[in-house]
């Protein structure tokens, strides 16, 4: 996915009772993030967000994957490629992965906020978000869009109050789309899903060739 219009703001989010309806409001472009607009975002501390990883804090290698919860070719790698890497080399302690939202539209970021409510489930929320990406995204209506979210969240263990709580988050809103910024300008991330392997960035790939780069690598 490479999309010019990120939809999302530093506004307010806003939830409507009853509805499920959110709203933000519209920002700068990825890759070409305006001066200003990044100006903002490095200005914004963001030390609260929690870096979602698998894997030793020492492992020999590290793959950093930038992925939209609402990209067709992320959720396409999530159960191939990524299903492999975990089994391959993260849960055998050679592989630390590290996974970074994109926010490219405003249903991404609420996934991603539904996701993140209680970290020790983000992975599991991310396996059933991407697994079920066409369900939940259904045609593109923002109030139906949010009640499924809000459904996946339940189904995986939260509850109303803490959907309410995560979703009418502003703040954290606010935060989680400063820190996307910093780390898309700094490891120059314009499409996802994107890898950063041990420092090196690499676009979207098959298994076998991100294999071959990890194994080149513990070989070093």
């Amino acid at each position: 996915m490479n999309r010019r219009t990120l939809m999302i703001g530093a506004g307010a989010l806003v939830l409507t009772a009853g509805a499920g309806f959110f709203s933000l409001g519209q920002r700068s472009s990825l890759p070409d993030l305006g001066a200003a607009n990044a100006q903002e975002a490095a200005d914004v501390d963001t030390s609260s967000v929690v870096e979602m990883a698998m894997g030793p804090d020492d492992a020999p290698v590290t793959v950093i994957e930038y992925a939209s919860f609402t990209c067709p070719h992320c959720a396409t790698f999530h159960v191939g490629p990524a299903a492999q890497l975990k089994t391959e080399y993260v849960d055998t302690g050679k592989v630390r992965f590290v996974y970074r939202d994109v926010y490219f539209d405003r249903p991404g970021l609420w996934a991603s906020m539904v996701a993140r409510c209680e970290p020790n489930r983000f992975f599991g929320i991310t396996d059933m978000l991407y697994r079920q990406q066409r369900d939940w995204m259904g045609d593109g209506q923002p109030a139906q869009i949010a009640e499924n979210l809000r459904r996946i969240g339940k189904v995986a263990g939260l509850s109303d109050d803490q959907l309410d709580a995560c979703l009418s988050d502003a703040e954290n809103a606010q935060t989680l789309v400063a820190w996307f910024q910093q780390n898309a300008d700094v490891d120059d991330i314009s499409s996802t899903p994107s890898l950063v392997i041990n420092g090196e960035k690499h676009p979207n790939m098959p298994y076998s060739e991100l294999k071959a780069i990890i194994d080149e690598k513990l070989a070093e």
